[in-house]
């Protein structure tokens, strides 16, 4: 009992902090199916359909996945061998999850709503469908587990290609160039989750867990996806509004007040004051009351003004002409000689 009290209290405190932030802002814009982004889609879907085929008729590139993986580069370059140990959990989808999970999650507490988080786990329900579909369909066996020289190893019960590293680098980090709020943002988060999704999947390739096309295929399952979203946004903001409406039905159903929805206010337009006539006297205006007290007027004592020609600048100790006897007060007229 005083455990479900603790858990009540504890979503109170957490609905009232999100009714206390702002609503979504308005410059938020969701990314749409333009043209450009539909060419992109087709170019990689081809290009994933060409490496696949490739593979199947173990063509050229199988050829040069054996050269590299007989070329050993963990043994070409061993001093590099414990960093790339550490860098490849960039690509590991538990650790990279929880990370950019936690980043989401704070921006849709600041935001006020959950389309980072239901974006976020739309492109990982789409990564484990499709990639894990690629996988345990053509069943490619790794490098460390290949039977024969020269074959492409298809159908063997393998679960190696694509990468499931690469494809995942691509869409975690590049989810959040995705969501960025502004374009120069997301050049930036573009060009830093390239880097990273690049950097594992040749990690990979080091380390000898995968084929080179287990790697470009990789790239191109998770650029699929990402291409992909603007078609899951409708869902995604469908299911958004599902869970506000079960959140408001549960605080109803607890006898907790329900916040009302924000309604944005259009700005009226005053027209011009009527003019009085004589018939119709002119309406009263309201006196309006400001916050800050108005100071009453300041008035001066009456009294004799003085000529500005008669006035004798003072300092603090006294007029700063010397005494003269013979001089006489400004404005006055010298005596004149009686003829």
């Amino acid at each position: 009992m005083r455990t479900e009290r603790n858990l009540t209290r504890r979503l109170d405190r957490v609905f009232a902090r999100l009714d206390r932030e702002p609503e979504r802002p308005a410059h938020l814009d969701v990314p749409r199916m333009s043209r450009h982004r539909v060419v992109l889609f087709t170019a990689t879907l081809a290009f994933y359909l060409a490496i696949v085929w490739a593979v199947v008729i173990t063509s050229w590139l199988v050829r040069l996945d054996w050269q590299v993986m007989f070329f050993r580069p963990y043994q070409q370059w061993p001093q590099i061998h414990a960093f790339l140990d550490y860098y490849v959990v960039l690509g590991q989808r538990g650790p990279t999850a929880v990370m950019v999970a936690s980043w989401l999650g704070w921006r849709s507490w600041r935001q006020h709503t959950l389309r980072p988080l239901l974006t976020l786990a739309a492109s990982l329900l789409l990564l484990n469908i499709t990639v894990g579909a690629a996988k345990y369909g053509m069943g490619r066996l790794g490098p460390h587990y290949a039977t024969a020289i020269g074959s492409n190893e298809m159908g063997l019960g393998g679960d190696i290609f694509p990468s499931g590293h690469t494809a995942n680098a691509v869409v975690t980090w590049g989810i959040l160039a995705y969501l960025a709020s502004s374009s120069r943002a997301r050049r930036w988060l573009s060009a830093v989750s390239a880097v990273t999704s690049l950097g594992v999947g040749l990690t990979t390739v080091y380390l000898g867990t995968h084929w080179l096309s287990d790697v470009l295929l990789g790239w191109a399952a998770g650029l699929l996806i990402l291409l992909a979203l603007p078609w899951c946004e409708p869902l995604i903001a469908r299911a958004e509004n599902a869970l506000f409406d079960l959140r408001d039905r549960w605080r109803a159903r607890r006898g907790r007040p329900v916040p009302a929805p924000v309604v944005p206010v259009a700005p009226v337009a005053l027209g011009p004051l009527p003019v009085p006539t004589e018939r119709q006297p002119a309406p009263a205006r309201e006196p309006v009351s400001s916050a800050r007290p108005t100071r009453p007027p300041v008035h001066l004592a009456a009294g004799a003004r003085t000529p500005r020609s008669e006035r004798t600048p003072v300092t603090p100790v006294g007029s700063r002409r010397p005494p003269h006897a013979d001089r006489l007060p400004r404005g006055a007229s010298p005596a004149r000689p009686l003829t």
